[in-house]
C-alpha cells in the first residue's frame, strides 16, 4: 500500500471512504484508535441526518419530520450496534474473540459512511432505490465491521451477527416509526 493512500486513510474522509468501500484495513485502523470515537459519532450522525433529509422523498414534509426520522434512524443504528454487540460477543463468540465496546462503537459508527447517501432519496424517483442499496451497503459494511472489531475467522458467524441485529434494527425502526411517525402523503 502507498504512503499517499495510508495517510490519506488517516483523515476522516479517507477513514469514512475506507470504511464505505469495505477495506478491512479501515476498519483495523479505526478499531485501534480509541481517540476516533468523536468520528465515529459523526459518521452515525451524517447517515441519520441523511436518513432524515431524505425522508422527503418518501413524501414527508417539514423540518419536524425531518427531525423525527433522522431520530429513528439514529436510534435505529444505535439498536443495530447494541444487538449486533450483544449477539456477537456474547451469544457467538469465537475463542479469539475479546469484546471492547469501544472498538465495536468506532468500527460500527464507521460502518453507517454507507448511508450518507440516503440524502438521495430527496428526490422521489430515486428514493426507493437507494433505500435498498444504501441498507444492503450498510449491512456489508457492518459485517465487515463486526467481523475486523470481534477478531472473527468465520465471514459467516459475522452475517449471522449483523442479519440478527438488522432484523432487530428493523423492527424497532418500523415499530417506531407507525406509533410516532408522520402520516406520509
Amino acid at each position: 500500500m502507498s504512503t499517499l493512500v495510508t495517510a490519506a486513510r488517516r483523515s476522516f474522509l479517507g477513514r469514512v471512504a475506507g470504511a464505505a468501500l469495505l477495506h478491512r484495513e479501515a476498519y483495523e485502523e479505526v478499531e485501534a484508535d480509541r481517540g476516533a470515537n468523536v468520528e465515529a459519532l459523526g459518521v452515525v450522525l451524517l447517515s441519520s441526518a441523511a436518513a432524515g433529509v431524505g425522508s422527503a422523498g418518501f413524501g414527508t414534509r417539514g423540518l419536524t419530520a425531518v427531525a423525527l426520522f433522522s431520530v429513528i434512524a439514529l436510534l435505529s443504528w444505535g439498536t443495530w450496534a447494541f444487538v449486533t454487540t450483544q449477539i456477537g460477543a456474547k451469544l457467538f463468540p469465537e475463542p479469539q474473540t475479546r469484546a471492547d465496546v469501544g472498538e465495536l462503537l468506532r468500527t460500527t459508527g464507521f460502518a453507517a459512511g454507507p448511508g450518507i447517501v440516503r440524502v438521495l432519496c430527496i428526490a422521489p424517483v430515486l428514493a426507493f432505490p437507494v433505500l435498498v442499496v444504501s441498507s444492503l451497503w450498510m449491512l456489508i459494511a457492518m459485517i465487515v465491521a463486526v467481523r475486523q472489531a470481534l477478531d472473527y475467522t468465520s465471514t459467516a458467524r459475522a452475517v449471522m451477527v449483523c442479519v440478527l441485529g438488522w432484523t432487530v434494527a428493523i423492527g424497532f425502526a418500523l415499530l417506531f416509526g407507525v406509533v410516532f411517525g408522520p402520516r406520509l402523503a
